[in-house]
């Protein structure tokens, strides 16, 4: 349960933090995979959705592969493990890969923790391990695979000419030049051998299902964990334009620059495409979404007495920028005429943040500070929180902030200046210091963030 220190606003900050937790459960990995199979007679049965409705798969196959990779890893896999026969499994491990605070114990599997959401050596060992047991199936048996968010940095394997410091200083320069995260994840794809439907390249003879928890909004099954079992549409072309856009080209390693135009002279062979015949065989179900839990939160403020509004499902952009956005969208709706009593404004998707300080903090806690700010004028009672359901928000220990009127005097209290913490992306300390953090603890899974302003007016 999501918990917050001492404020004036109590009340209302409980009711944001209570609606926050059931978009979280919305998501809860475990239910979902439990939804998706079943057995019967001894066959195991999977649920794919299509758009007409759900059909499902199931075959003789003489044993499932058993692979989880993301921060829900080990209770997705934990709830396949109780499904799925134990002859299928014929008792070999399963492998599950997840970051550190979500590893648990799971009977039967071998979990592994590794980091996010830089990757590391463990990571590398891991992603090893997995490219191995696919190579080992055969035809008439299945390769599962279960992936949640996380999953693209937490199985790093490079490519052969490149180092996985090279790969990981790539992406730390793609994370703070404010790069989109389907950016950082084509470029991810070009310097990798599981990625960008590398790890399906892996399993032909035998079939291939992979039960998908989406932590990309839009839910582009070829972003989520920068898609390994997925054909990959973009181009080393389009991984040399990511970087040179955002004008780090030259400040990333030169086996990089001379691997991806290398790639671009068509001297390496490009990502598996749609129609490649590796995907003859091989099936991709979603089974959980952000727009999923912002649809629950949703209903829980309508449920807590608020008239809710779906403000954005796809919030995206710099997280000062958003911020004010939805400050200005909630002085309109005070102004008008349309609502007078409590109101509600929830949004789902994934802020980005350029760093031009050097402070602490993550794209949440950027976005709550922003709105303090920028809301200091809003003539109501509010509380806007702003949280990654993983439970972690960018390199620190929280899961984003809650903040309310009071917030800016707290800090200034402590001796912080808002405006100067913001401008040095040091979020963090500013809402440490104004008891404003939003702690989860790891969730033990991850459909990109949530946002919810509650609003009482005066």
């Amino acid at each position: 349960m999501s918990k917050n220190r001492g404020t004036e606003y109590r009340g209302l900050r409980q009711r944001a933090i209570g609606i926050f937790d059931q978009g979280v459960k919305a998501a809860n990995p475990y239910q979902a995979v439990k939804r998706s199979l079943s057995c019967s007679k001894g066959r195991l049965e999977i649920v794919r959705n299509h758009s007409i409705g759900s059909t499902v798969l199931s075959a003789d196959w003489e044993r499932v592969h058993l692979i989880a990779f993301g921060k829900a890893a080990c209770a997705m896999v934990q709830a396949a493990r109780e499904v799925i026969p134990g002859e299928l499994l014929k008792g070999s491990q399963g492998i599950a890969v997840t970051n550190h605070p979500n590893v648990t114990e799971v009977e039967g599997v071998s979990v592994i923790g590794a980091a996010h959401p830089l990757p590391d050596e463990s990571g590398r060992k891991a992603a090893e391990s997995i490219a191995s047991r696919v190579r080992q199936a055969r035809e008439g048996e299945l390769v599962l695979v279960l992936i949640s968010g996380g999953g693209s940095a937490l199985i790093p394997l490079p490519a052969e000419n490149v180092a996985l410091k090279e790969k990981i200083s790539t992406t730390e320069l793609l994370l703070a030049c404010g790069a989109g995260i389907t950016e950082i994840n084509c470029v991810r794809k070009h310097l990798s051998q599981l990625k960008g439907g590398g790890l399906a390249r892996l399993v032909p003879p035998a079939e291939l299902h992979t039960l998908i928890l989406s932590d990309v909004i839009g839910d582009d099954l070829s972003s989520i964990a920068s898609g390994p079992t997925v054909a990959d549409p973009t181009t080393f072309q389009d991984a040399v334009s990511v970087l040179t856009s955002h004008g780090v080209w030259d400040k990333v390693p030169k086996t990089v620059q001379n691997h991806l135009t290398a790639g671009c002279r068509g001297e390496i062979p490009e990502t598996p495409k749609p129609g490649d015949t590796i995907f003859a065989m091989a099936e991709n179900t979603l089974i959980g979404s952000n727009g999923i839990s912002l649809d629950a939160i949703i209903l829980a403020a309508k449920d807590s007495g608020f008239d809710a509004q779906k403000y954005s499902s796809d919030l995206c952009g710099e997280a000062r920028l958003a911020a004010q956005q939805l400050v200005s969208e909630a002085q309109d709706v005070l102004r008008g005429s349309r609502i007078r009593k409590p109101f509600a404004l929830l949004a789902g998707g994934e802020t980005t943040v350029t760093l031009k300080g050097y402070g602490k903090g993550g794209r949440n806690q950027e976005m709550a500070l922003a709105f303090a700010v920028a809301a200091e004028q809003l003539d109501a009672d509010w509380v806007f929180l702003s949280g990654g359901t993983d439970g972690q928000d960018g390199p620190t220990d929280a899961a984003g902030g809650i903040v309310d009127p009071d917030t800016m005097g707290r800090m200034e209290n402590a001796g912080i200046d808002p405006v100067a913490s913001l401008n040095n992306n040091d979020s963090y300390t500013a809402l440490t210091q104004s008891n404003d953090l939003l702690t989860t603890g790891a969730t033990g899974t991850n459909v990109a963030d949530l946002q919810i302003l509650l609003v009482n007016p005066n």
